[in-house]
């Protein structure tokens, strides 16, 4: 009798391959993906057919092997066609010259236009000889790249062409094919299946219906811990206070919530923090606050006396009742004796990780794209994350929550 479900379609993989030594692995890993019941569409540049024979992998693929955006009269857009089609592109040798290509958004050929134009989850399994992994460069597309949400697996350490033994190696097939089936079954990074509640911006207390006393956070930095969150996996929910939107790629995956006062963010972060696995407070939360006059005031009544009152510790109060496993990470904003200030208030505040920065520094205060900080554990030398784009900045705070949640913080 017929099933009442119809069987999914295979899953289809689009698999590049790049011109370097390590490009006859892409043979086996052809063999292998396809023994997992996947389709296979191979793309090489032009620079890989010097290392291994598009005839043997459209053999082993059951398909033709695409080298070129205008070389097939049936299909005059390839690249969209790959890319719209993909269950998960895969580029493996991704050698120095491919990840610059893509970092920079170039689509000069079929392959980096076919990563340019899908939505699919990308794969990179870079390979290449070990002086150029270890260049900055090299690592700062990565980085990029992994900031955008691309998943990068290897290099692998070991022999090399030339006989040569270092980081570097292409990653084996059987580890490519085992992420791939992670990837297709949900996996978007260390995040995946996490529930990470972030807050953002400077809360805004009312003095009345028209001034507000208020800090100079934007919320830039809460914003881009939420996309990369979102970009490594995690479901995502963003209180702010501040005015910057999350990315259209990410929108899906964070659940934004708009306060004001401090009072509004302590609200919203109770309701969701007790499902959340892990809490970044980014938000910069006014320390006092006051009582709202019910009119505007006139300036012809003279300057008013404004008293002031301390609002609650919001990250304090949370941290107490927190459960066991869930990861808090704390921020501090300081102008003086920086890391002595955060070293307090990582005890004082009961957090996993305190973020500091000094928002005197160049490039490092408020509102600015970039950061410089430094995080604090207990019984950890602090790490110094150097003057870097808020979102890379991001990645590094996120890595250390992972890692807390993957063995289990306090």
């Amino acid at each position: 009798m017929p099933s009442a479900t119809p069987e999914r379609e295979p899953f289809r993989i689009v698999l590049g391959v790049a011109g370097g030594v390590a490009a006859y692995k892409s043979a086996e890993l052809i063999r292998r993906l396809r023994a997992r019941g996947y389709e296979v569409e191979p793309v090489m540049t032009r620079e890989a057919r010097r290392f291994i024979g598009a005839s043997t992998l459209a053999a082993l693929a059951g398909r033709p092997v695409r080298t070129e955006l205008f070389d097939d009269p049936t299909t005059p857009i390839p690249h969209t066609r790959l890319g719209q089609g993909a269950d998960c592109v895969v580029v493996a040798p991704a050698t120095a010259h491919l990840i610059a290509r893509y970092a920079l958004g170039l689509a000069d050929d079929l392959l980096t236009a076919t990563l340019l134009a899908t939505r699919a989850p990308v794969v990179l399994c870079p390979a290449m000889h070990t002086e150029m992994w270890e260049n900055p460069s090299v690592r700062e597309n990565l980085a990029t790249l992994a900031r955008r949400g691309v998943l990068v697996l290897g290099p692998a350490d070991g022999p090399l062409a030339g006989g040569d033994e270092g980081p570097g190696r292409l990653v084996e097939p059987e580890a490519i094919c085992a992420l791939v089936a992670r990837v297709l079954e949900g996996y978007r990074g260390p995040l995946t299946g996490r529930r990470v509640l972030v807050s953002a911006g400077g809360t805004r207390e009312a003095i009345d219906p028209v001034r507000v006393l208020t800090n100079r956070s934007s919320g830039r930095q809460g914003v881009a811990l939420a996309e990369a969150a979102a970009r490594l996996g995690a479901a995502v929910t963003l209180v702010t206070a501040g005015a910057h939107e999350v990315a259209p790629d990410v929108a899906p995956a964070v659940t934004v919530v708009r306060v004001e006062s401090a009072a509004e963010m302590g609200e919203a972060l109770a309701r969701a923090f007790d499902h959340a696995d892990a809490l970044v407070m980014a938000a910069a939360v006014s320390d006092f606050t006051l009582e709202a006059r019910a009119e505007k005031i006139k300036r012809r009544d003279g300057a008013p006396t404004l008293t002031l009152r301390a609002s609650p510790d919001l990250l304090a109060g949370l941290a107490a009742g927190r459960r066991p496993g869930q990861v808090i990470v704390g921020f501090a904003a300081e102008t003086s004796d920086v890391e002595a200030n955060a070293a307090r208030k990582l005890e004082e505040k009961g957090v996993d990780l305190l973020v500091v920065n000094d928002v005197t520094a160049p490039g490092a205060g408020f509102d600015h794209e970039t950061n410089e900080v430094v995080i604090l554990a207990r019984d950890v030398a602090p790490e110094r994350v150097p003057l870097a784009a808020k979102g890379a900045v991001a990645q590094v705070i996120l890595a250390r929550v992972a890692a807390l949640l993957d063995r289990g913080a306090r």
